[in-house]
């Protein structure tokens, strides 16, 4: 970091480790926040409530000064800041107020996170792979990473599962 920015920052750590990074940033004497949802887990035999990161692998941190930057990603099971390009991914005081409104709100249900939201019928272009600058229509969206797409070629249809990411308006 060149320059110490005082802001919210986006912290990557380890799959099921956001807790403990959480606690221990806490025990550091650094600003961090967690968003969590409750949910109603269904077991065999009976409904539990539970706790679900609404971010999975991503806390938000309060940086005041260079030492909290560094002194952050020592934590054991601390990644790496996200970054956009050459910048760092920085938040706003303002949306993560919004956020914790809407966790807030108890009239609320069913708060989920997603990118990008593809409907069935759409029609878009491969943007990377091999098959890049293809016109395709989306056919299933049923896993949130991958897609199942047609490609009109040659009057045949050919059916592939890409990532999302592939696609572009």
């Amino acid at each position: 970091m060149k320059s110490a920015q005082n802001g919210w920052y986006v912290l990557y750590v380890k799959c099921h480790h956001e807790k403990k990074v959480f606690d221990v940033l806490g025990q550091l004497s650094i600003k961090a926040f967690l968003p969590t949802i409750e949910v109603q887990s269904k077991r065999t035999d009976r409904k539990k409530n539970i706790q679900k990161l609404l971010f999975p692998s991503y806390i938000f941190v309060k940086i005041n000064s260079s030492l909290d930057f560094y002194k952050t990603l020592s934590v054991n099971g601390a990644c790496m800041y996200i970054r956009f390009g050459m910048d760092y991914a920085k938040v706003s005081d303002e949306e993560i107020k919004k956020i914790q409104l809407i966790l807030l709100g108890n009239d609320l249900t069913e708060i989920e996170t997603n990118v990008e939201n593809f409907r069935v019928g759409d029609f878009k272009t491969i943007s990377y792979g091999a098959l890049s600058g293809l016109e395709c229509q989306v056919l299933n969206t049923n896993n949130i990473n991958k897609i199942v797409v047609r490609i009109d070629s040659l009057q045949k249809n050919i059916t592939a599962t890409i990532p999302s990411y592939y696609l572009q308006n």
